[in-house]
């Protein structure tokens, strides 16, 4: 928990600073290419996140993979998270900055659960639908999970929707075996 109100407040930060100087678009592009590069080569995530090598290293390392792939504020900001030895909140800082862009640009992300995986034009129906009703930008993440038979699953934000197979069988299951009509033979 600390350290996600950590990166909380770094990431609340650099959004402020780049609404400021109107490079929200770059930094987030230049966040996630932070974030998959880090998150693919272990070996470079485990340098970063080392206490025994010397910061002025590990910004020389950022800069070597990164000088011409990001912008200038970003990089000024991965120094200073250096500098201030929070680099291993880097990648949860990463996710907080999406979660303040997605805010700012009113985006949602829809967590849709299905036995088999969703046609083209089925999730964009449901796309159309969920924007509708939540007067905002949808992102579908699909997740093909086959235990729940049929149907679909819909998480956003804290809204649930369970409108799977499963969660009808355990519905009518729970209700059998309350049954107040006994046979008295």
């Amino acid at each position: 928990m600390k350290s996600t109100k950590l990166a909380s407040r770094y990431a609340k930060a650099l959004f402020e600073f780049a609404k400021e100087k109107e490079q929200i678009e770059n930094v987030r592009h230049d966040l996630d290419l932070v974030k998959d590069v880090l998150l693919e080569n272990y070996e470079l995530k485990a340098i970063v996140e080392s206490p025994v090598i010397f910061p002025d290293k590990k910004i020389n390392i950022f800069k070597g993979i990164f000088a011409e792939k990001i912008g200038e504020t970003t990089f000024g900001f991965l120094s200073l998270i250096i500098l201030k030895k929070r680099e291993p909140s880097l990648v949860t800082i990463c996710d907080e900055y999406e979660i303040l862009y997605n805010l700012y640009h009113n985006i949602k992300i829809a967590h849709v659960t299905t036995a088999q995986p969703l046609s083209t034009k089925l999730a964009d129906s449901l796309k159309q639908l969920l924007e509708k009703e939540t007067q905002s930008t949808i992102i579908l993440h699909e997740i093909v999970d086959e235990s729940i038979i049929g149907g679909f699953v819909v998480r956003i934000d804290d809204f649930l929707f369970n409108g799977s197979i499963q969660a009808r069988i355990n519905k009518l299951r729970s209700e059998f075996s309350h049954n107040i009509y006994r046979a008295a033979f």
